[in-house]
């Protein structure tokens, strides 16, 4: 029995042993999990950790619960299961000492049995610290869900039962004279903690995506005590619904183990997909055979204005939203994803690499994993496998992120037992390591200036220009492959950061390879995306990033020379908040990248139109790192700049571009001047209608444009007006400036008030704006393009209402209804 257990928190500070003589104890706040701790914490200038975490200051705290352990419970197994604690966890049941995990993102269980006392209230305490430990804002305190597992002496350990595809056979349909079949293996982990040995059956259940049996199996075990068992069963499933990115059909497995004296047993219920996935450097990677070409978005994992919160419904709205801008993989960065966000995968057909660590035994910020990773890392990574083991969107374990080891020896003995390692645990999926490989060789940077003509200049020319090309010149050394190549052979994919030039190199040096751009720039996917079409040996591209997130803040952002405030520095001044480098923006929203992108890719035909923003226009910029787009929105509304200048990029898969301006052509000029597939026209603003149309060989071969917003007024609407009660649900109030006809007008920005009654609550609030001080935890936002989000989680059964506000003008009223079905 697994039983949600994320109601009834509380969150305090921390109080030592002595607290009882404090007279100003605090008093504990009432939380529903999950939960950041850290989201509403005070941002100041000048908190420890500066820009890396959104300028949030560190965060100790202590989460506690309340529940009652009925007497039925005693001579059974209690389990706590933890999704993820930020950071360094300490679980005390009863204040008894229960459990512990180092790190934040890890899955653990604590065994509570021996501390319960039964029939009456117990208590549960988790202490939580976190401070200068990670490279961009990571929250604190219980971000993923908490549930209690209660189980007979004899019972299926959790994360016990693993599906794994053996075989598929005769496929595609009508390739031989059998029907496609596929042999699945289920593989189920008992264990007894009673005293005597148990008689038992394990019986499995094999159900279709539509709900039918296909196929059934009963074994008898017996169950010695203290010596877990590993039953295996084999099923042949005719004509099988395969698991895919573009068909992600999902089966279940209903598992029983039963006493053979008789009486009921407890059921789990395991979902799975049928699917194989295999890599090599003439065929790429395939899944079911089938190749597939990895369209990739890293992504943190944070959900915006919830903080570090993995609310299921957050979690596969950003899937959702993701998956229909044109990406069919996520590359998690850097840490494992949450289950929650898995199922979301699982569902909607989203490829995921599952990424352990950004850092092995360096230290990359003051007091990050590296300093418990020795003692941690074996159990970290079994932690990550057995939450993936089931889960068939997950086709790639990544070791790491830009590991500066991975180029010495004894870096690559520890990549190599890590591989391992991983195998043992889960032999069907591949190993990948995300590389960067400048840094593995920064230690003979000196070296490698003195043995380049013009020295260090010559050797770092074309980071002044291009950072990536510097990147690229320094990957592609031979220091690199020769300090690399061992611990690249341990993999089964190598990732490459930021060092496309290798893979040309690497086809020829190491033609056993198969590589993966683990982490792009997303100026650079124009030229990365027909480089991944060249080379059967590289199977995608995963831009940095594809959501905007909190901390790293403003390495995306645009600094002009003239602005006081502007700073060389990759992370900008406070009160940044968010990266601003993602192709969706942190309500959710598509930025110009995002169409840029869908055309590079081949997913979109008609043009797409953006325009940089006019109040900028001549400026001299003073920084655009690799990791920006240009200060562009797609709008041509731009009230106060009539008759001025403006500048209009053009996205086409083309060879010219025409613009028009109330069906008058303005500007005509060539695409890939600047970037494939984009035009980059200048023009006059005159309000109206602006229309893009492009050619290849004289023909046109699309056409769209943009309209003025006429007089706008506040709209609000819900992606979901009916919620579950369960505490997994959220409803997200789109608050728009949209004229009659529904067109955003980008400058009609105003304060906006949101309230939130009946059966729930405003769970957070936000605009777009990388730069703001603004709370997520207020009720009142400023639109920034034209835009906010709300977002309502319910409390319970029963109607909400959601009132929003702004100026003088008449509320609105959303109704909202949240139910137990």
């Amino acid at each position: 029995m697994r039983i949600p257990f994320n109601d009834g928190w509380a969150v305090r500070t921390p109080q030592g042993p002595f607290a009882a003589f404090d007279a100003a104890a605090v008093e504990p706040t009432p939380v529903t999990l999950p939960h950041d701790a850290l989201r509403d914490a005070q941002r100041t200038p000048d908190a420890p950790a500066a820009g890396a975490n959104a300028y949030y200051p560190p965060g100790n705290h202590t989460y506690l619960k309340t529940f009652d352990v009925p007497a039925a419970w005693e001579g059974r197994v209690v389990r706590l299961e933890f999704g993820g604690a930020m950071r360094h966890a300490q679980v005390f049941i009863n204040e008894e000492f229960a459990g512990n995990w180092a790190d934040g993102y890890a899955r653990f269980f604590v065994d509570a049995t021996p501390f319960l006392r039964y029939g009456e209230p117990n208590k549960v305490r988790v202490e939580t610290r976190t401070g200068q430990d990670s490279r961009w804002y990571s929250g604190a305190g219980l971000h993923r869900g908490v549930f209690c597992h209660v189980d007979a002496p004899a019972h299926v350990l959790p994360d016990g039962v693993r599906v794994t595809t053996l075989r598929l056979e005769n496929l595609p349909a009508g390739a031989g004279d059998a029907p496609p079949r596929a042999t699945v293996e289920v593989a189920t982990e008992l264990t007894n903690a009673g005293l005597t040995t148990a008689s038992t059956t394990l019986t499995t259940v094999l159900v279709d995506p539509h709900g039918v049996e296909v196929d059934r199996d009963a074994t008898p075990v017996t169950l010695p005590p203290g010596r877990p068992q590993r039953v295996r069963q084999r099923f042949v499933v005719t004509d099988p619904a395969l698991w895919g990115p573009e068909s992600p059909q999902l089966y279940t497995a209903d598992t029983t183990l039963t006493p053979a004296s008789g009486g009921e047993g407890a059921t789990r219920t395991t979902t799975f997909g049928i699917r194989t996935v295999t890599a090599d450097p003439g065929l790429g990677l395939r899944i079911n055979g089938e190749p597939v070409l990895l369209r990739g978005a890293c992504i943190h994992h944070d959900n915006g204005p919830l903080g570090g919160a993995a609310i299921p419904r957050a979690e596969e709205r950003r899937i959702e939203l993701l998956r229909a801008a044109g990406f069919n993989a996520v590359r998690a960065a850097h840490n494992p994803l949450s289950a929650a966000m898995l199922d979301a995968c699982d569902r909607l057909g989203m490829l995921v690499m599952d990424e352990a660590f950004d850092m092995w035994v360096r230290f990359k910020t003051p007091y990050d994993h590296a300093m418990e990773f020795p003692q941690w890392w074996r159990a970290d990574l079994a932690s990550m496998v057995a939450k993936d083991l089931n889960h068939p969107s997950v086709i790639m374990y990544s070791l790491g992120n830009e590991i500066a080891e991975v180029g010495m020896p004894h870096g690559a003995v520890l990549a190599r037992e890590m591989a391992e390692h991983v195998r043992a645990l889960d032999p069907t999926r591949l190993v990948t390591n995300g590389v960067n490989a400048a840094l593995t060789v920064l230690d003979e940077l000196a070296e490698q200036a003195k043995n380049t003509p013009g020295g260090l200049n010559e050797l770092m020319a074309g980071a002044a220009s291009d950072p990536g090309d510097g990147m690229n010149a320094l990957g592609s050394g031979e220091n690199v492959t020769r300090r690399t190549a061992e611990s690249s052979a341990a993999l089964d994919v190598l990732g490459l950061n930021y060092a496309e030039g290798r893979y040309a190199l690497d086809a020829e040096k190491f033609p056993h390879h198969v590589l993966v751009g683990s982490e792009t720039f997303p100026q650079r996917i124009g030229d990365l995306w027909p480089m991944v079409l060249e080379h059967p040996h590289v199977i995608g591209d995963f831009t940095w990033t594809g959501w905007d997130y909190l901390g790293e803040v403003g390495i995306g952002a645009t600094a002009y020379a003239d602005d006081p405030d502007a700073t060389p520095a990759l992370e900008r001044e406070y009160p940044f908040l968010t990266a601003w480098c993602g192709d969706l923006d942190i309500t959710g929203w598509r930025r110009p990248v995002s169409f840029y992108r869908e055309i590079v890719f081949g997913l979109r035909t008609e043009p797409s139109i953006a325009v940089l923003r006019p109040e900028h226009h001549g400026r001299e910029i003073a920084m655009a790192s690799p990791w920006s787009w240009s200060d562009s929105v797609s709008s041509w509304t731009w009230p106060g700049f009539e008759g001025r200048p403006v500048v209009v990029e053009v996205y086409a898969d083309a060879d010219e571009v025409a613009l028009l301006c109330n069906g008058a052509e303005v500007a005509r000029g060539p695409v890939g001047e600047v970037r494939p597939m984009q035009a980059t026209l200048e023009t006059t603003y005159t309000p109206g209608t602006l229309t893009a149309v492009a050619y290849r060989g004289g023909e046109e071969v699309g056409r769209t444009e943009l309209v003025t917003a006429g007089e706008a007024v506040l709209t609000a609407s819900a992606d979901r007006t009916t919620l579950r009660a369960d505490g997994t649900d959220l409803a997200y109030v789109a608050l728009e400036w949209r004229d009659a006809d529904g067109i955003l007008a980008t400058a009609a920005d105003a304060e906006v008030t949101v309230e939130v009654s009946g059966a729930g609550v405003l769970a957070g609030m936000c605009s777009a704006n990388p730069k703001t001080a603004e709370r997520f935890d207020a009720d009142t936002w400023r639109t920034f393009d034209g835009r906010a989000l709300a977002v309502v989680r319910p409390t319970g059964p029963g109607p909400i209402t959601v009132t929003v506000r702004t100026g003088s003008a008449e509320p609105l009223t959303l109704d909202l209804e949240a139910t137990d079905d």
